[in-house]
Parts: C-alpha cells; sequence; structure tokens
C-alpha cells in the first residue's frame, strides 16, 4: 500500500484488533465484538457493515484471506488473517487516535446549537427525557463493570471513560435542566429574532 494512510473508523480498528490476536471469519469477528461489548464502540448492529469493512480492508491489503474453512452443516467461511502492512497501519491508528484528539461531530450539539426554534418547554421535556436514558446507562454500565471485577483494568478501560463521559454529561444537563426549570435560562420566538436581527446587523 502506498500513498497516504487509510482513514480509520473504529469498526476497522477493532476487527483489525481481532485478526491481530488470531485469524478468523467474520462471523466470529462479529460474534466476539457482541461478546466483549465492543458493539459500545463499534457500530455491527447491521450483520452487513463487518463484511463491508472486511472488504475495505481488504482492498487496502491490511487484512487477506488466510483459507477456507467448513464446519460440519455450516457453508464455507472465509477466514482472514492481518497483514504486516495491516499491523504496521494498525499501530499508526492507534497511537494516533490515543495522542490526537479527533475533530468529531455528533448530533447533540448541533441540536443544542439549535434548540432556541424549540421552545423552552418543549426543550425542557426533551432534555429531562436523555437525562433519564442517560442515567439508565450509566447504571447498567456501573453494573457491568462491578460484574467483572476480576477483569483486569486494560480490559475495561474504554467502559470506564464512557461512564466518565456519561457522569460528566449529566452533572452538565442537570445544571441546564434546573436553569429551564428555574427561568434563568428562557427565550421565546420574539427575543430569539431580535437577537438574530441585532447580531446580523
Amino acid at each position: 500500500m502506498t500513498g497516504r494512510s487509510p482513514r480509520p473508523s473504529p469498526l476497522a480498528v477493532v476487527l483489525l484488533a481481532l485478526l491481530a490476536e488470531e485469524p478468523m471469519h467474520p462471523y466470529r469477528m462479529r460474534e466476539l465484538i457482541k461478546e466483549r461489548a465492543k458493539d459500545k464502540i463499534a457500530n455491527v448492529a447491521q450483520r452487513n457493515s463487518v463484511y463491508q469493512t472486511i472488504d475495505r480492508l481488504r482492498r487496502l491489503d491490511l487484512i487477506a484471506v488466510a483459507h477456507t474453512a467448513r464446519d460440519e452443516g455450516r457453508p464455507e467461511r472465509t477466514v482472514y488473517e492481518i497483514t504486516d502492512e495491516g499491523q504496521r497501519t494498525l499501530h499508526a491508528w492507534l497511537t494516533d487516535m490515543l495522542a490526537t484528539p479527533a475533530r468529531e461531530f455528533p448530533e447533540f450539539p448541533a441540536a443544542l446549537a439549535s434548540m432556541a426554534l424549540l421552545e423552552s418547554g418543549e426543550v425542557l421535556d426533551c432534555l429531562c427525557r436523555r437525562e433519564k436514558a442517560l442515567a439508565g446507562e450509566l447504571e447498567a454500565s456501573r453494573a457491568e463493570l462491578a460484574a467483572a471485577p476480576e477483569l483486569p483494568r486494560l480490559f475495561v478501560i474504554e467502559d470506564e471513560y464512557r461512564a466518565v463521559l456519561i457522569e460528566a454529561e449529566l452533572g452538565w444537563l442537570r445544571s441546564v435542566i434546573g436553569d429551564l426549570r428555574s427561568g434563568a435560562l428562557a427565550w421565546t420566538e420574539e427575543s430569539v429574532r431580535a437577537l438574530a436581527q441585532r447580531l446580523g446587523g
């Protein structure tokens, strides 16, 4: 492979990391991702996404066909292995992703930036629902961490990070909800229009 390093995706990183352990077929990769709860960091809800990413990794010469295998009563399966170029690329991706904050564009900040188009009561209702959902996620995340005390921190560190992010968002979200309830954060369609005209003029 020549030229610029290909762009990583969470799923591509996870698949290469699995193949760095041992050669395996796509079905086994998807099952391991779910067994190890890596489906929280890489989207495998659609089975096709694994096969599409594998095709991309093959075109980039980051993985190759090791052999085909047929278990009794099952269709033939292609087993993939990571290439030397795949090992080098995975190393480059990991060091870059760990060291460099990425410019990511999640949905929530985009909605916050435009929430003045909604009535404050509607925003309050939405944020209360979000707060409830996040509180449930945090509780589940803590329960999962507590249920696996024998696992070294190395293998649950992404769950730990996710729990910290949820906690931070919940603290901020509750302060915004409090301000909406008290009226400290409030707006009307007229006030938004007036501010837009002032800023635009």
